[in-house]
């Protein structure tokens, strides 16, 4: 089974989180989530937004790589929710031992100048404010330049954090299928 970094949303490291990370070691897979904002949580989409600003892009980015360098050796499946996703992938990028990449709700432009043949899962509403669809094709093609085996799931008519039950985008549907999927694509890794 596979060694799991799973980075968290702009929510902070809520209940969500946690359960998912329960649910990949039910699945057998051993799973490190970092708390990014050292304790802050909030179901509000301002305070996440004020909280990840505050913190710093290039901190979070630095939060990330400390946590994931133990790991690391190991070659790491990373994944991550949107902003958690997003860093993600910028580290999955640049770690020529990473084994996957699996994406919730969100993407990074980082991929122009990377090079990889990892296997990437994303999983992002349709349509999605955050992750447009012009946007999410752009990055597809960027990845796929990149050497990634990609592969994309839409879901029509649901919110952004549509896995989140602890949020308004919640659909419970659609989140186990999402979750479905992703489960199979770490067995394969």
């Amino acid at each position: 089974m596979a060694s799991i970094l799973l980075l968290h949303s702009m929510y902070g490291l809520r209940p969500a989180v946690l359960d998912a990370a329960g649910r990949l070691r039910a699945a057998g897979h051993e799973v490190a989530v970092p708390d990014l904002y050292g304790g802050r949580v909030t179901d509000d989409a301002e305070e996440g937004i004020k909280i990840k600003e505050e913190i710093g892009r290039d901190e979070l980015l630095r939060r990330a790589i400390a946590a994931a360098a133990p790991l690391a050796s190991e070659g790491l499946v990373y994944a991550g929710f949107s902003l958690g996703a997003s860093i993600a992938q910028n580290l999955a990028l640049g770690d020529e031992r990473a084994r996957g990449l699996l994406m919730l709700h969100g993407t990074s432009d980082m991929a122009d100048d990377a090079s990889t043949g990892i296997p990437v899962q994303l999983h992002v509403a349709d349509p999605d404010t955050w992750e447009p669809v012009d946007w999410v094709n752009a990055w597809y093609l960027r990845m796929r330049r990149a050497g990634a085996d990609v592969e994309v799931f839409r879901y029509r008519g649901v919110g952004h954090l549509f896995t989140d039950p602890g949020l308004p985008d919640h659909d419970a549907e659609a989140a186990g299928r999402a979750w479905a999927i992703a489960l199979d694509f770490l067995a394969e890794l």
